[in-house]
């Protein structure tokens, strides 16, 4: 169960039109893509991806992109909000697997997987998996160390000598770290592994206390923990064929985060490699033609550190670390630093951009400079917290 109905306020503009899932990256994929291609990489084909909020452009690329309907007994649905239980909306994380546990039961599974849509990593989940089944809990949970000034924004994990779960606390305000780690918190990516029975029981339960937010960090795992036996699988221990150091894993939660991860993955030696045969990242490849370059013997072209995606066309212009979703037209004389731009995007002639976010379907007038000033940009256009300027979908500016 890929719970996709994330409605991503803190990505805004980028969420005005489109769910978090569905938010593009990379240049070529959607952050949903990456959950689905792990469980797919790990053999696992029986996927419902739940949806709410905003879900057609995510619906149409589940469609196009990730369509298994020929393989016998594998299946990627979307399912969105029905109201199966009542006139009303997924109230939660849990309240949206339990509106939908008779396909769950239709499926007649041991164990099922709830991971989150929105993060950027590569997990073998047969490992987890595997974990799972050896240490004979109801739940497993995946964790990874954080900074403690990041972890307020996750679930707090305490453990035992081995693994149990014996402390846990949404989203506090003052985390606990890791014993002997002062620096460092453990907490939960989002992702579990339940006992079917005892996914049916807890989720049915939680949907009958009036008091409840119908959340999995919030009310299934604080409950479940103290009574039975949860445990904790260690993501630093998850091994991928063909990557080398450190395992990555980031939740693109807000648009600073969003944009460091592009900058992670175009710098020297990335933490987050695209270009791993043994660990392919399927996405819906529109039909476009390679990108064309335009450079003439006195005017060149200079690329370095970037993604350059399909249908897209660069005339003699600077581009350094940056990333180009399909069909961007640069023109020539431009100058395109640290930047990240979604896709159907024009840049008129002798335009300079740095520290970027332009969504699709975006045009920009010839000269126009972002990026450079500051304090004039928040004065006109969307900025992040760091400073990063963002346009949002079907824009033209400097018009």
């Amino acid at each position: 169960m890929v719970l996709a109905g994330g409605e991503g306020s803190r990505l805004l503009p980028l969420t005005i039109s489109r769910s978090k899932p569905a938010v593009p990256y990379g240049g070529s994929y959607r952050l949903i893509d990456f959950v689905l291609n792990n469980l797919v990489n790990s053999n696992i084909i029986k996927i419902y991806v739940l949806t709410q909020f905003k879900s057609q452009s995510l619906y149409m690329h589940l469609k196009k992109g990730w369509n298994v309907s020929g393989i016998p007994g594998c299946f990627i649905e979307p399912i969105p909000a029905q109201m199966r239980m009542g006139k009303r909306w997924y109230d939660g994380t849990a309240d949206s697997v339990y509106q939908n546990i008779s396909f769950i039961q239709e499926v007649q599974p041991a164990c099922i997987c709830v991971f989150g849509s929105d993060h950027i990593y590569k997990m073998d989940v047969t490992q987890m998996l595997d974990f799972h089944k050896s240490k004979g809990g109801v739940l497993t949970v995946s964790a990874i160390r954080v900074p403690k000034e990041a972890a307020h924004r996750f679930g707090v994990i305490e453990v035992d000598q081995d693994g149990m779960m014996i402390g846990f606390e949404e989203k506090p305000q003052n985390p606990k770290t890791i014993p002997g780690d002062p620096g460092r918190c453990l907490v939960s990516m989002g992702n579990y592994i339940f006992n079917a029975e005892t996914l049916y029981q807890e989720i049915a339960a939680d949907a009958e206390n009036p008091y409840s937010s119908h959340d999995f960090g919030k009310d299934i795992i604080p409950d479940l923990f103290p009574r039975d036996r949860v445990y904790v699988y260690d993501f630093l221990t998850n091994r991928i064929p063909g990557e080398r150091g450190d395992n990555y894993w980031r939740d693109v939660g807000d648009l600073d985060t969003y944009w460091q991860s592009h900058m992670d993955i175009l710098s020297e030696t990335p933490p987050f490699s695209l270009y791993n045969p043994m660990w392919p990242l399927h996405t819906n490849y529109p039909p476009l033609p390679p990108v064309k370059f335009n450079d003439t013997p006195k005017n060149g072209i200079t690329i370095s550190h970037s993604l350059i995606s399909a249908g897209s066309e660069v005339t003699e212009s600077l581009i350094s670390r940056s990333v180009l979703g399909f069909e961007c037209r640069i023109s020539a004389g431009c100058s395109i630093n640290d930047s990240v731009l979604l896709g159907e995007t024009k840049i008129g002639e002798g335009c300079r951009l740095s520290r970027c976010i332009i969504d699709k379907d975006v045009e920009i007038a010839p000269g126009t400079v972002l990026g450079e000033d500051p304090e004039k940009d928040r004065d006109r256009y969307s900025t992040s917290r760091n400073g990063i300027i963002v346009i949002p979908k079907g824009s033209r500016v400097g018009f």
